[in-house]
């Protein structure tokens, strides 16, 4: 009986040691068939510019329909020894502002570039975000904040060339319109005027505005309003009719000073300022970016709350949600979230919001990051980036297709050679 019972008990280990073993070798097998999109930096693109032109803080890129990578950057947030070739008299041969807006080519080669105050519009104070819309408009924001009338002037003259939200501010934001241009920058059209917003339900005038998407589909322009308000606003691509808007959840947004970000605390029923993203998806959902929340919130195009996903949720400061691309496979399987605090790139699975990996680290050197601020894709799948702050550049990483994800955070992705 004894030996018998001696038996048992050893057969039943095996079979708990066995079931154990099994378990993790699930768990390896799993872990390993957990795949995400690869990449590399290209140290080499883009070109050096023209006329010893620099880039200030570099707050939007965009991709067109062929190819052409467009940025957006802020003349005026360069240092004075920076612009020692516009001094008169001139000081030295380097360097100058280059102008606002370029355009790049995909081997990196600047081919078209211009901007700046011109008639019939207002030209921001500190330009914001940049997209090509699908007839090739190139449409552009600002997140300038001007002195109130009578105050004294601060830094810049005055006006904010930085990411800092204006949570609790109040006074006037200058910078409460849009601009839409063709691609050689003639005039198109503006939505809203200068320093007129009167808040979050405003429907014709925007407040420091993020971010844009056309939808070919329907000619509707979707607005991340922004550093002042607190919503999505929808207008008609064409005409600049007001179409509907809505805060997060779907509510009607207000402008109630939401206190600091807790990241253990109840989700806010309230974006916070910065609404820095709003992205459509091919399936028609749209994503968007509440910076300082940490947080993704999907919508129907009319407004209807779907889901949320949080990232680096304990993330203070300007928050870790900044921009978002889709991956370029038919089902844009993927997203990719520009993460300007951690200076980071997350890859998320996007039916379940699950992040896969990460790659990037803070610096200088490429394929590092200062301020990553704006995300976009080509045709053939590469990542672009522009940096704000003193980062103040343009990054490409190459695709290299789907690889095993082997560990969480890759940091920075140099080229193997391969």
């Amino acid at each position: 009986m004894r030996r018998n019972l001696r038996t048992g008990a050893f057969v039943l280990a095996a079979i708990a040691i066995l079931g154990t073993a099994s378990i993790f070798l699930s768990r390896k097998v799993n872990a390993a068939t957990v795949v995400a999109p690869r990449f590399e930096v290209d140290p080499m693109w883009p070109k050096p510019l023209p006329n010893h032109w620099l880039l200030g803080m570099t707050v939007g890129v965009a991709v067109d329909a062929q190819d052409h990578i467009w940025i957006v950057h802020r003349q005026g947030s360069l240092e004075d020894n920076e612009k020692h070739a516009t001094t008169n008299p001139k000081i030295a041969g380097c360097c100058a502002p280059a102008p606002p807006i370029l355009e790049f080519d995909a081997a990196g080669n600047l081919i078209n570039s211009w901007g700046g105050p011109g008639n019939g519009y207002d030209w921001p104070d500190s330009t914001h975000g940049i997209f090509v819309d699908y007839k090739n408009n190139v449409w552009i924001g600002g997140n300038g904040r001007g002195k109130a009338p009578g105050a004294a002037a601060g830094r810049a003259g005055g006006f904010v060339l930085d990411e800092t939200p204006v949570v609790g501010v109040t006074g006037y934001y200058n910078d409460s319109m849009l601009l839409k241009f063709t691609a050689d920058g003639k005039f198109v059209m503006q939505i809203g005027k200068p320093g007129q917003s009167k808040g979050s339900n405003d429907v014709e005038n925007l407040r420091l505005p993020a971010k844009i998407y056309v939808d070919p589909k329907t000619d509707e322009a979707y607005i991340a309003d922004g550093y002042g308000n607190h919503r999505v606003i929808v207008y008609d691509a064409n005409t600049g009719k007001y179409k509907r808007h809505w805060g997060a959840y779907g509510n009607k947004p207000d402008d109630v000073d939401p206190g600091d970000y807790k990241p253990d605390g109840p989700p806010a029923q309230q974006f916070r300022n910065p609404v820095h993203c709003a992205n459509l998806s091919i399936d028609n959902l749209l994503y968007v970016c509440d910076r300082r929340n940490d947080r993704l919130q999907v919508f129907t195009p009319e407004g209807k709350f779907v889901k949320e996903a949080f990232f680096e949720k304990q993330t203070l400061g300007q928050g870790s949600v900044w921009d978002l691309a889709f991956s370029k496979d038919p089902q844009q399987k993927y997203i990719y979230v520009a993460d300007g605090e951690n200076n980071q790139i997350h890859v998320i699975d996007r039916q379940s919001l699950q992040q896969l990996t990460t790659f990037g680290d803070g610096g200088r050197q490429p394929g590092e990051f200062y301020g990553v601020h704006s995300i976009a894709t080509d045709s053939k799948g590469n990542i672009y980036t522009t940096e704000t702050f003193r980062g103040q550049r343009v990054q490409k990483f190459t695709y290299k297709g789907i690889a095993p994800v082997t560990k969480q955070y890759q940091g920075v992705v140099w080229p193997s050679g391969k």
